[in-house]
């Protein structure tokens, strides 16, 4: 039940409501905060996969409610509604949400997520600001992914940004100077670092042959760097059992083109060039770059803890990857969307 908020948990933007009772429920204060917005440059739908499986495995219910009405512009992203023989029928209802979430450990969590606003950004910052202060969050993190030219057949790279060094320095070693069209979740962690709110973003760099088509390893790094960074085992199975089918199906259209060969030996010449050494695809990944079970990584991640003492801090994984102009290259098949991947500037 969604109810207009009452006692110390205030909106002084006006944009949302909020479960009855959340104000005082204490088990909501010092937990990490992730963000995942669809809508602005996600490659290989990586986002969208993130939030439907953090949704769709745990979820039970919204705790603040945002009015999309006053966010979005419906006629540059119309939802979607069906329609059956002679009538109408499932009208998909945008929602922009904080969900209350646990981990694989049974330790919470919280996830805002759904359609990046079109309007009113300044106010809604200035609304999960104020969240992140009554909630007293301790580190918010976001995830968004871009396309960029490289293999498929190489680890997926990363860019970290934010105000937390031992992560970026842990990850990052391409350090650009650009400018780029700005998203939401820019925006807030600006605002955040002004408030001095701890604050992480993964950039997720997608092979841009693919970045249309569903890509369930783009989800399964930016889910790994999350959970990593938010000291969290985050639910990656079944992305990973579809990352598989993926990969085999991208195999075999590799296979049987040799012009799709020569462009991704190209790719793989030029990033091995760049990469000092081959970083593994995942932050818990074991030797030779194979996937963990998820005994494994329940067994790693309770390492990982217990030997950080619960500290927000990642082991060191890096790529070096340049940014060139798109070559062409493979062109799977992309999901039934109305929304496809935006190209650009790297944003870092």
């Amino acid at each position: 039940m969604i109810d207009p908020v009452s006692g110390p948990l205030q909106d002084p933007a006006g944009l949302y409501t909020a479960a009855l009772g959340l104000s005082r429920d204490e088990s909501l204060h010092g937990l990490p905060l992730i963000m995942g917005f669809t809508g602005f440059a996600d490659a290989g739908h990586a986002v969208r996969q993130i939030v439907d499986e953090l949704i769709s495995v745990q979820a039970d219910g919204a705790l603040v409610a945002f009015d999309v009405d006053q966010l979005l512009d419906y006629r540059s992203r119309r939802p979607r509604i069906r329609f059956v023989e002679d009538h109408l029928e499932d009208y998909d209802t945008p929602r922009l949400a904080l969900y209350r979430l646990q981990d694989g450990l049974g330790r919470p969590y919280l996830l805002l997520a759904g359609p990046e606003p079109d309007l009113q950004w300044e106010r809604f910052a200035r609304a999960v600001v104020g969240l992140v202060e009554q909630l007293a969050v301790r580190h918010t993190l976001w995830v968004h992914a871009i396309p960029m030219p490289v293999p498929h057949t190489r680890p997926l790279g990363v860019t970290v940004h934010g105000n937390r060094p031992e992560l970026v320095e842990g990850i990052s070693r391409w350090k650009p100077v650009v400018e780029f069209p700005g998203a939401i979740g820019h925006l807030i962690e600006l605002r955040l670092i002004d408030a001095g709110h701890d604050v992480t973003g993964f950039v997720v760099h997608v092979p841009h042959y693919l970045a249309e088509a569903e890509y369930p390893a783009a989800a399964v790094t930016g889910l790994e760097h999350l959970g990593a960074a938010a000291s969290l085992m985050l639910p990656s199975d079944r992305l990973r059992e579809s990352a598989r089918e993926v990969e085999r199906q991208v195999a075999e259209q590799v296979a049987a083109s040799a012009d799709i060969r020569e462009v991704v030996a190209g790719l793989e010449e030029r990033f091995d060039d760049r990469t000092a050494e081959v970083p593994r695809r995942s932050l818990l990944a074991g030797p030779a770059d194979e996937l963990p079970t998820a005994e494994d990584l329940g067994a790693a991640v309770e390492a990982y803890l217990a030997s950080h003492g619960d500290s927000d801090s990642v082991q060191d994984t890096a790529t070096d990857d340049g940014a060139e102009s798109p070559e062409d290259g493979i062109a799977p098949s992309r999901p039934d969307d109305d929304r496809g991947a935006e190209g650009g500037m790297p944003p870092h």
